[in-house]
């Protein structure tokens, strides 16, 4: 009788394989044609249908455990209890922050340029989007460390770098970039860029990446059945354009050699760890320098300011209650008189008085 073997090494729980998977941006695809069983097992193996058994479960669990030996940042560095056994490999020694993050960006950056570059269609803008992922990565490296799916972390903040909608505002980016050289490839990435940011997104991750319809609802804030309709739709839409993809095998296959046709590479990690650090030095200096001046200025007011109430001064009233002037009325007799004397006497000239001087 014939007994099947257990795996030498554990496999992890169902939800660990799939974060591994994504951690080294592998697709279920890519993961089945490594171990030689579909896609199917592969999703029917990660969201814990089956158990993977005999050859494949030990092949599975070896490539597992490859995977997860210098990818994991979170993987503690135990201790044993007892001696070690002659011929036992010595525990791996923890990685620094710094080790960790570059090998996360190993990993994921050169795939992630290329699925940015499917949302997009510049090259440029998918390069400085995944650098500016990794950056705020590296700026919350703890609590992007303690993740359960770091790269799905990376994943989102550059998916919504990308479709960010004031990249049109940009001087740099206003004009075209040149399609690809392959008329398949030209007509393909036209007709994604001809979608909805929201369906484009849910198409890349679920025809691209290979998740399945839950995680791409999760990672697009969407629920399930919103994520089916967004798919749906997004598949109508590019088999209209072309007919020959309406198979969602073809299309995953023409989506995974679009974006590796383009010769897409990323910056070194140390260079992406470097600029996001200079970046936090000017942005906290500018910070200073802004509270600092919020602070002089006050200090300024306060000692400028008066230290008493001064009454302003009431602004003109006109003065009421002075009776209107009157009109002039006839002369009487004895002021017509007056008058002729007083003409008269302007006429001849007031008599002068002479001092007397002895």
């Amino acid at each position: 009788m014939v007994t099947t073997q257990r795996t030498a090494t554990p496999l992890p729980p169902p939800t660990e394989r799939r974060r591994l998977r994504v951690a080294h941006s592998l697709t279920q695809g890519q993961l089945a044609a490594r171990l030689g069983v579909s896609r199917a097992t592969v999703r029917a193996w990660e969201s814990g249908r089956r158990v993977p058994d005999g050859s494949d479960g030990e092949a599975y669990a070896g490539l597992l455990s490859t995977l997860a030996r210098p990818t994991d940042p979170q993987a503690p560095a135990g201790k044993a209890s007892g001696p070690v056994p002659e011929g036992t490999p010595a525990a791996p020694e923890p990685l620094t922050p710094a080790q960790a993050f570059d090998a996360l960006y190993a990993f994921c950056a050169p795939a992630l340029v290329r699925q940015t570059y499917l949302l997009t269609g510049r090259r440029d803008l998918a390069r400085e989007v995944v650098e500016q992922a990794f950056q705020q990565a590296w700026q919350r490296w703890p609590e992007v460390a303690r993740d359960r799916d770091p790269a799905g972390w990376v994943r989102a903040v550059a998916y919504d770098c990308a479709l960010s909608p004031w990249h049109r505002f940009r001087p740099r980016y206003r004009h075209p970039e040149p399609p690809p050289t392959d008329p398949a490839d030209r007509a393909l990435l036209h007709a994604l860029l001809g979608l909805p940011p929201a369906y484009r997104r849910t198409l890349v991750l679920y025809d691209g990446v290979g998740l399945d319809l839950p995680e791409t609802a999760a990672e697009t804030e969407a629920s399930t059945p919103a994520a089916a309709s967004r798919l749906t739709h997004a598949r109508e839409a590019v088999a209209a354009c072309l007919p020959e993809l309406a198979d969602p095998a073809e299309l995953h296959r023409r989506l995974l050699e679009l974006a590796s046709a383009e010769r897409l590479r990323a910056a070194r990690p140390t260079v992406v760890r470097t600029v996001g650090e200079r970046r936090n030095v000017f942005w906290t200096r500018a910070a200073i320098a802004f509270t600092v001046t919020i602070v002089g200025a006050t200090t300024l007011t306060l000692r400028t300011a008066p230290t008493h109430y001064e009454a302003p001064i009431a602004p003109a009233q006109a003065v009421r209650g002075v009776p209107p002037r009157a009109a002039l009325g006839p002369l009487s007799g004895e002021e017509i008189a007056l008058r002729r004397k007083l003409r008269q006497s302007e006429a001849s000239g007031p008599e002068r008085l002479m001092p007397d001087l002895r």
